[in-house]
Protein backbone atom coordinates (compact mmCIF):
# COMPACT_ATOMS: atom_id res chain seq x y z
CA UNK A 1 0.00 0.00 0.00
CA UNK A 2 1.30 3.29 -0.66
CA UNK A 3 1.82 5.73 1.90
CA UNK A 4 -1.38 7.88 0.26
CA UNK A 5 -3.48 5.40 0.17
CA UNK A 6 -2.50 4.68 3.59
CA UNK A 7 -3.16 8.67 4.92
CA UNK A 8 -6.47 7.86 3.17
CA UNK A 9 -7.46 4.62 4.62
CA UNK A 10 -6.50 6.21 8.14
CA UNK A 11 -8.57 9.79 7.32
CA UNK A 12 -11.87 7.50 6.66
CA UNK A 13 -11.52 5.12 9.88
CA UNK A 14 -13.23 8.02 11.98
CA UNK A 15 -15.84 9.07 9.99
CA UNK A 16 -16.83 4.97 9.68
CA UNK A 17 -15.72 4.74 13.41
CA UNK A 18 -18.80 7.46 14.44
CA UNK A 19 -21.46 6.24 11.51
CA UNK A 20 -20.87 9.58 10.11
CA UNK A 21 -21.80 11.89 13.14
CA UNK A 22 -19.39 14.68 14.19
CA UNK A 23 -21.42 15.81 17.51
CA UNK A 24 -21.51 13.45 20.73
CA UNK A 25 -25.26 12.03 21.27
CA UNK A 26 -24.73 13.77 24.78
CA UNK A 27 -23.47 17.40 25.16
CA UNK A 28 -21.23 18.38 27.78
CA UNK A 29 -18.33 16.29 27.38
CA UNK A 30 -15.10 18.20 27.79
CA UNK A 31 -10.82 17.51 27.53
CA UNK A 32 -10.74 16.98 31.54
CA UNK A 33 -14.41 14.78 31.86
CA UNK A 34 -13.76 12.05 33.97
CA UNK A 35 -14.84 9.28 31.77
CA UNK A 36 -15.41 4.96 34.23
CA UNK A 37 -16.72 1.85 32.83
CA UNK A 38 -19.72 0.59 35.00
CA UNK A 39 -19.81 -2.76 36.44
CA UNK A 40 -22.05 -3.65 33.72
CA UNK A 41 -19.51 -2.89 30.89
CA UNK A 42 -17.18 -5.70 32.01
CA UNK A 43 -20.43 -8.28 31.14
CA UNK A 44 -21.31 -6.26 28.04
CA UNK A 45 -18.29 -5.04 26.65
CA UNK A 46 -16.73 -8.02 24.47
CA UNK A 47 -19.88 -7.79 22.46
CA UNK A 48 -18.92 -4.26 21.54
CA UNK A 49 -17.14 -3.14 18.03
CA UNK A 50 -13.13 -2.94 18.75
CA UNK A 51 -12.78 0.83 19.72
CA UNK A 52 -15.58 0.98 21.65
CA UNK A 53 -14.17 -2.53 23.69
CA UNK A 54 -10.61 -0.47 23.98
CA UNK A 55 -12.83 2.04 25.42
CA UNK A 56 -14.45 0.34 28.02
CA UNK A 57 -11.28 -1.51 28.91
CA UNK A 58 -9.38 1.97 29.53
CA UNK A 59 -11.76 3.56 31.37
CA UNK A 60 -11.61 0.20 34.14
CA UNK A 61 -9.75 2.99 36.02
CA UNK A 62 -11.14 6.54 35.44
CA UNK A 63 -9.79 8.23 32.65
CA UNK A 64 -10.63 12.08 31.29
CA UNK A 65 -11.41 12.14 27.67
CA UNK A 66 -8.02 13.50 26.20
CA UNK A 67 -7.02 10.55 27.86
CA UNK A 68 -9.54 7.99 26.27
CA UNK A 69 -8.47 9.74 22.77
CA UNK A 70 -5.19 9.58 23.04
CA UNK A 71 -5.52 5.24 24.32
CA UNK A 72 -7.17 4.68 21.27
CA UNK A 73 -5.50 7.22 18.90
CA UNK A 74 -8.47 9.59 17.64
CA UNK A 75 -8.88 12.78 17.32
CA UNK A 76 -11.08 14.05 20.50
CA UNK A 77 -14.00 15.10 18.38
CA UNK A 78 -14.17 10.93 17.91
CA UNK A 79 -13.58 9.98 20.84
CA UNK A 80 -16.13 12.16 22.54
CA UNK A 81 -19.05 10.17 19.91
CA UNK A 82 -17.71 7.22 20.83
CA UNK A 83 -17.44 7.64 24.72
CA UNK A 84 -20.63 9.47 24.94
CA UNK A 85 -22.27 6.27 22.99
CA UNK A 86 -21.28 4.58 25.41
CA UNK A 87 -22.55 6.39 28.45
CA UNK A 88 -26.00 6.72 26.64
CA UNK A 89 -25.49 2.55 26.56
CA UNK A 90 -24.90 2.59 30.16
CA UNK A 91 -21.39 1.03 30.16
CA UNK A 92 -19.67 4.55 30.88
CA UNK A 93 -20.43 6.81 33.68
CA UNK A 94 -18.87 10.73 33.80
CA UNK A 95 -18.39 13.59 36.33
CA UNK A 96 -16.40 16.45 36.26
CA UNK A 97 -13.65 16.90 38.30
CA UNK A 98 -13.48 19.97 40.27
CA UNK A 99 -9.55 19.92 40.25
CA UNK A 100 -7.53 18.22 37.82
CA UNK A 101 -4.49 16.52 38.81
CA UNK A 102 -1.28 18.28 38.01
CA UNK A 103 -0.09 14.77 35.68
CA UNK A 104 -3.18 15.35 33.76
CA UNK A 105 -2.54 19.03 32.95
CA UNK A 106 1.24 18.11 32.11
CA UNK A 107 -0.12 15.65 29.25
CA UNK A 108 -3.05 17.90 28.38
CA UNK A 109 -0.37 20.29 27.98
CA UNK A 110 2.08 17.56 25.75
CA UNK A 111 -0.87 16.39 23.41
CA UNK A 112 -1.75 20.26 21.97
CA UNK A 113 2.34 21.07 21.71
CA UNK A 114 2.33 17.97 19.84
CA UNK A 115 -0.61 19.10 17.94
Amino acid sequence: MSEDSAEDALFVRPFIMTGGRSEPVQAGLRLETLVVAVEEAHVRGPGLEFERQRIVALCAEPKTVAEVADGIGVPLGVAKVLIADLMVGGLLASRQPTELPLHVLERIRDHVRAL
